[in-house]
């Protein structure tokens, strides 16, 4: 507690509130690179950002999103908006490769290592009290743990994300070769996919670190808690019994990674030099061709409608 009370005095004493604890720590102890005319200059960064690239339309006036908490899909609806998630969230694995080969330096190639490996069905290491609570072999996607690493996880097919997917999509009377293949995608979510590679994973890690910034704050806005609200609506009107476990257990950890992102960010201002407008450029573009997978989903959800 005293640690703390300490943080944010010196935080205000200084005005530069608004730091993760992490960065006033290392303020205080004053870290190489860690200068409080840097710590302003990072501030009046925050804010442009703030600004110009987190009140994209994407995060602040999803309209798809708007109407899916609703409730009111058709199954037709339903299926469209499982085949488009599944082909998204089946190519993000070539995005986030790319992402991992392109790292430049080992800590940033095991972050995305850990993102990568639990995409495809490591869990992650739980606590002591969380092994208790759901065991070690669980892999419903309810009751793995968001927290953790995927160091001495165990691997496990039934708990790659897109098999958690693939439950929905045959309870919806679909089956494997139905979903997830690059020849599902719509025009507009193959546009999104290919702009996560060529961005996300780009050989640029400027470009990549703005776009993953953009990604996470986006995944982090809502969205999915959205998309639960609308399964569970669903599901109640139709008696139906979709297993809603691949969309809440992101809607948790996503919660988790907002906080995360932001430290990252930070430490690459403070240890880098940054052109804070191309940051903001590429953070745009990226939103950009996340905009593209949902107006799609719009338009067509019209058009079955």
């Amino acid at each position: 507690m005293h640690a703390i009370t300490d943080l944010n005095n010196f935080a205000a004493e200084n005005g530069i509130e608004g730091l993760t604890s992490h960065s006033l720590q290392a303020l205080l102890s004053q870290h190489p690179g860690y200068t409080l005319a840097k710590a302003h200059r990072f501030l009046s960064f925050q804010e442009r950002i703030n600004q110009e690239m987190l009140r994209h339309r994407v995060i602040s006036n999803n309209d798809y999103c708007a109407w899916f908490e609703q409730g009111q899909q058709s199954k037709e609806q339903i299926k469209a908006f499982v085949v488009q998630f599944s082909t998204f969230s089946n190519l993000f694995l070539i995005a986030q490769l790319k992402k991992t080969i392109n790292a430049d330096s080992l800590e940033g190639m095991r972050a995305s290592k850990e993102i990568l490996a639990n995409e495809i069905g490591v869990v992650f290491k739980p606590d002591e009290a969380s092994k208790k609570q759901n065991g070690q072999k669980n892999v419903n996607p309810e009751f793995i743990s968001t927290d953790g690493s995927v160091e001495g996880g165990t691997f496990r097919f039934k708990a790659a994300h897109f098999e958690w997917l693939l439950i929905m999509a045959e309870k919806l009377g679909m089956g494997f070769i139905d979903v997830g293949r690059r020849h599902h995608g719509t025009p507009a979510t193959l546009f999104f996919c290919d702009e996560l590679s060529r961005l996300y994973g780009s050989e640029d890690y400027m470009t990549s670190q703005a776009s993953s910034y953009a990604v996470e704050n986006w995944a982090a806005a809502g969205f999915w808690d959205q998309l639960v609200s609308g399964f569970e609506q669903y599901n109640a009107r139709n008696e139906s019994k979709l297993p809603l476990g691949f969309f809440t257990w992101h809607a948790k950890i996503e919660a988790q990674h907002a906080a995360h992102t932001q430290e990252e960010l930070e430490e690459l201002y403070f240890s880098r030099d940054i052109d804070e407008d191309k940051f903001i450029r590429d953070g745009n573009e990226m939103l950009e061709g996340v905009f593209a997978f949902w107006n799609g989903l719009e338009t067509q959800r019209k058009q079955l409608g």
